[in-house]
């Protein structure tokens, strides 16, 4: 039995079928965690984030006919919100407490070093700084190839032509280098 199509269950999740709702859910939900996972590099984070998602599409309307939009709306909605996550100084004090604990272990091995640690963070700030600069439509292409999502869902994602996406993403790749290398010579 073929699974019923995204429009279908939009239709019966606008009428309040949670169970169209679930069915949506389980058929996006590890596309749109990879996103936030790649994006945040936090597990609970991610998890957070993915609900708040989900949440968003349980009061979204979407018209009729346009069942092949929901899976790029997801991402956008999640690749926003994980940016806007990242932008909070209160949360971002947060992900240095969650990577201070991370060098603590359980089994009592010892705990990596740390100095290790420290430029594993500084490495990952630096990417997302040099994320955040970029405009919205590069930057999103970026982060979702990363994710894993064929050049169709990246089209879908940021609302451009399938064609125009490997000429984006090289675009997008070459500014983010650029911006990359910028920031670490500031760095030295």
């Amino acid at each position: 039995m073929a699974a019923p199509p995204d429009s279908l269950l939009l239709a019966n999740l606008a009428k309040g079928d949670e169970v169209a709702f679930e069915a949506l859910f389980l058929r996006y939900y590890s596309q749109v965690y990879g996103v936030l996972f790649r994006l945040l590099g936090d597990r609970h984070e991610a998890e957070d984030l993915a609900q708040e998602v989900f949440l968003k599409l349980h009061g979204q309307r979407f018209p009729g006919g346009h069942e092949h939009t929901l899976g790029g709306w997801l991402y956008r909605v999640a690749v926003n919100l994980a940016l806007n996550h990242l932008r909070s100084a209160e949360r971002r004090g947060r992900r240095e407490v969650a990577a201070a604990a991370e060098t603590r272990t359980l089994d009592g091995d010892a705990a990596p070093d740390p100095a290790q640690v420290a430029l594993r963070n500084e490495e990952r700030a630096l990417v997302r700084r040099a994320l955040a600069d970029l405009p919205e439509k590069p930057r999103t292409c970026l982060i979702l190839r990363q994710a894993g999502l064929s050049y169709a869902e990246i089209a879908q994602a940021v609302g451009v032509a399938p064609g125009s996406v490997g000429t984006l993403l090289a675009r997008a790749e070459e500014t983010f280098r650029a911006r990359y290398l910028a920031l670490r010579e500031e760095e030295d």
